[in-house]
């Protein structure tokens, strides 16, 4: 299907009308009660902030009053993976509710061979370096649906830099091709050049120098919100913040000075923390301003773990670029008032692909011929029943931009989470219920278990038609 023909299919998307078939894509189908009215959603995602990185994750040299304040609302994950270690892929895995294997799309854009280790004995798997246009993004089917969409921060999907007449050029690949009617902020950048105004990022203009990103992208959200207030909207809030580098006003910088220790590496880590949960705050105490929070499903999620150099990432192992729960376990919190009890934990694994088929389900969208990799948590958040699927599985090629992770997949299954070396073949099984840090490699007194779990990766992988690495 070209551009232009999937152009016109999707206008022909309408409520209350029979479904339609889309081949090629996850759904054969979409349709929805026109009578019914629509949830608002406002999907929040920090880039790079890690499992303990929150007060209300345990951290207590931290002071997140507002996410604190949401997860008492909402429902609280403990177990929820973003789809890879670093960012490129995890966001398009919540585009497309695809997994980074399935979408060759493996790691952060763009992707350098020279971050390989110079003992490396495998070349990194050849990798997408944009998220192509022809993947209908959840975006796109909302905004079909009659939602206002909004986007607003970081996307780092469209590094392409098409030669003339190949494709389109980085600009024709931002979020307002992708089914957004707004963009702020949102282009081929991994970080901002900095946090203050003027950020000298393309499509923000600079407005009040000496700014900060934060407070700007949340006030362009209410401003969204104000404006659509009487018909459904749909808003990515992706802040580029904690992402290096490493700013925050002053005074707060001042006050983390303070409590530098276990839990916080760096005090201007921890000011940026902070001064990101007051933003947010912002545009959480607008919805209740609107009387809109009744309506509105609020997520609150990161795309990898913590950056090593800033974050304290214990217990977990490890930390962004790995494969460990340092790299790829990240906070996860839902409110959906009338809905999600207040104040409940869920324990089951969930990964990024899932909020692809759950914001469906919120939209009140049904679905058939589904061909995707994530599943609708909506029956745990109803608390109604349990996930079909048994296992989640991850695929990670390539050489982080530190260059010291191993190439390998992983899958995890109950409390069970093997990892699998792809310049050896060899593995390591952990128990996570019991070794949460994974200090304790079971591959060898329970042999059966790890290659029943490294053939299950194995089939997911080939099934996926994932891009594997080649050897040097």
């Amino acid at each position: 299907m070209n551009m232009q023909n999937r152009r016109d299919f999707l206008k022909t998307l309408a409520l209350g009308a029979a479904a339609v078939s889309l081949s090629g894509c996850g759904f054969s189908g979409l349709t929805a009660p026109a009578s019914e009215k629509r949830t608002n959603i406002v999907l929040i995602m920090i880039d790079d902030l890690g499992w303990m990185d929150l007060q209300c994750q345990g951290n207590k040299r931290l002071d997140t009053p507002n996410i604190n304040r949401l997860a008492t609302q909402g429902m609280r994950f403990t177990d929820f993976y973003a789809a890879a270690p670093v960012c490129s892929p995890t966001r398009a895995a919540i585009m497309t509710g695809q997994s980074p294997a399935r979408l060759g799309l493996t790691t952060h854009i763009p992707d350098r061979p020279q971050f390989a280790p110079k003992n490396a004995t495998l070349l990194s798997a050849k990798t997408r370096d944009h998220l192509p246009l022809k993947h209908v993004t959840i975006a796109e089917w909302l905004k079909e649906a009659g939602y206002a969409t909004a986007f607003m921060g970081k996307w780092h999907l469209s590094g392409r830099r098409a030669p003339a007449g190949q494709g389109p050029t980085e600009p024709e690949l931002r979020p307002e091709y992708q089914g957004f009617d707004v963009n702020i902020g949102g282009c081929d950048y991994g970080g901002p050049p900095t946090y203050f105004d003027p950020y000298r990022i393309p499509n923000i203009k600079p407005r009040r120098k000496g700014e900060y990103l934060p407070d700007r992208l949340a006030d362009e959200t209410i401003a969204f919100i104000q404006a659509h207030q009487d018909q459904p909207f749909f808003v990515a809030l992706w802040n580029y913040t904690v992402h290096w580098p490493m700013e925050a006003p002053q005074d707060l910088v001042d006050k983390y000075e303070q409590r530098v220790g276990p839990g916080l590496k760096d005090p201007r880590y921890g000011a940026m923390i902070e001064a990101m949960d007051t933003a947010i705050g912002r545009v959480l105490s607008t919805l209740d301003e609107l009387k809109l929070t009744p309506q509105t499903l609020v997520i609150f999620t990161s795309d990898n773990g913590g950056f090593d150099g800033v974050s304290d990432n214990r217990p977990l192992r490890a930390s962004k670029g790995h494969l460990y729960e340092g790299g790829i376990r990240v906070p996860l919190i839902i409110r959906w008032p009338g809905v999600v009890r207040a104040n409940t934990l869920c324990r089951t694994p969930v990964v990024s692909m899932d909020f692809y088929p759950t914001l469906l389900d919120v939209a009140n969208l049904t679905k058939t011929g589904k061909t995707l990799d994530g599943e609708s948590i909506v029956p745990l958040l109803k608390q109604t029943g349990r996930l079909k699927r048994k296992a989640i599985y991850f695929h990670y090629p390539n050489y982080a931009w530190h260059g010291s992770n191993r190439l390998g997949g992983v899958i995890r299954e109950g409390d069970y989470k093997l990892i699998e070396r792809y310049d050896d073949g060899s593995v390591e099984l952990y128990n996570l219920a019991d070794d949460l840090s994974e200090e304790r490699d079971l591959s060898g007194k329970m042999p059966k278990k790890a290659a029943e779990l490294k053939r299950k990766l194995d089939d997911w992988l080939a099934e996926s038609g994932a891009i594997m690495p080649e050897r040097l």
